[in-house]
């Protein structure tokens, strides 16, 4: 098979089409023929060497993906031989075909086509474990999004609006914080020419937002503080912004504030089989109702993986990017 392999670390050029080795597939795996595998930052920075995958998983990129069933493993009984879905997996969607633990395995939501559902498994695995299952936001809560116009951000906004939730997201141009008022977002805040927390306090009557989904990390942590709420969760997925912070964390005990951090990808089969089979629960639902749509911006071949990191690196675009296999 094909598949797009990282032939040293570096810039986007060091990405090819090769001719590679298909994967094995164990007892409790399906083999997945991919139609579409979606673009996310861990994928740029395992491309630079920075990231590399979870021991014993494949060493090409790609966090998600959609596609045919073409081969199941004699334990698993759910999946069967043709059967259209869409997959979380830990590496590997960047090629022709994908090993994958059936558990880690979704259908294709109701109204979504094959190639756009790849836009799917890792932010709703994302949002729903960070802010959801673990941070608790609920309906008539606030909750601030940085990043807004991203993957994750174009996804957690309709999720929250959905559960009746009052959404703030930041994001750098007015033609991002645009989109991200069409997909919902209740107010809109320009990270460039505005001072966020001023903004939060304005908005939430000097009170603040209940919780914050960030992926800049040390630059906002301070920031972060200050704009929430009594009894406020930040939840950190990302370090966009640096891994170093000062702040002031007397906040963390005068406003009973909780701090965390999680990555999706180095979690146990178990745990990660548990995320799935929550979003299946709770996410796709709002999808078939047409409340959360697939938001992507552009497609590439396979072939122009290296095209598609350079946009990503970029930040221009809104919502998610995907390869065709």
């Amino acid at each position: 098979m094909k598949a797009v392999v990282i032939t040293t670390p570096g810039g986007p050029e060091v990405l090819k089409l090769l001719e590679v080795k298909e994967p094995n597939v164990k007892d409790d795996e399906v083999l997945i023929r991919v139609e579409a595998t979606a673009l996310n930052r861990a994928d740029t920075l395992q491309r630079q060497g920075k990231y590399p995958p979870p021991k014993g998983d494949s060493e090409y990129p790609g966090l998600e993906c959609s596609g045919t069933i073409e081969l199941v493993g004699k334990n698993v009984s759910r999946w069967k031989v043709g059967d259209q879905v869409c997959a979380l997996i830990s590496g590997g969607g960047y090629a022709e075909k994908v090993a994958v633990p059936a558990g880690q395995v979704l259908p294709i939501p109701s109204g979504v086509s094959l190639k756009d559902a790849a836009s799917f498994p890792e932010v709703a695995c994302t949002v729903w474990s960070t802010v959801f299952m673990t941070s608790k936001l609920s309906s008539g809560e606030t909750f601030l999004i940085h990043g807004g116009s991203s993957g994750i951000g174009t996804f957690a906004i309709q999720m929250a609006k959905y559960l009746g939730i009052k959404v703030f997201v930041t994001a750098g141009s007015e033609e991002k914080l645009k989109a991200c008022k069409e997909l919902g977002a209740d107010v809109c805040i320009n990270y460039k020419t505005e001072d966020f927390v001023a903004r939060v306090k304005e908005e939430t009557g000097g009170k603040g937002v209940d919780v914050i989904l960030d992926n800049i990390g040390g630059a906002y942590f301070q920031k972060n503080l200050e704009s929430l709420g009594m009894d406020g969760r930040l939840f950190i997925i990302g370090f966009m912004g640096g891994v170093k912070a000062e702040a002031n964390i007397s906040l963390l005990l005068a406003k009973r504030l909780t701090v965390q951090g999680a990555g999706l990808r180095t979690r146990s089969l178990e745990k990660k089989a548990e995320i799935v089979s929550e979003v299946e629960k709770n996410v796709w639902p709002a999808i078939a109702k047409g409340k959360v749509k697939a938001v992507v911006y552009k497609y590439f071949p396979l072939s122009e993986a290296g095209e598609a990191h350079k946009l990503m690196e970029t930040s221009t675009h809104i919502g998610k990017i995907l390869l065709l296999a």
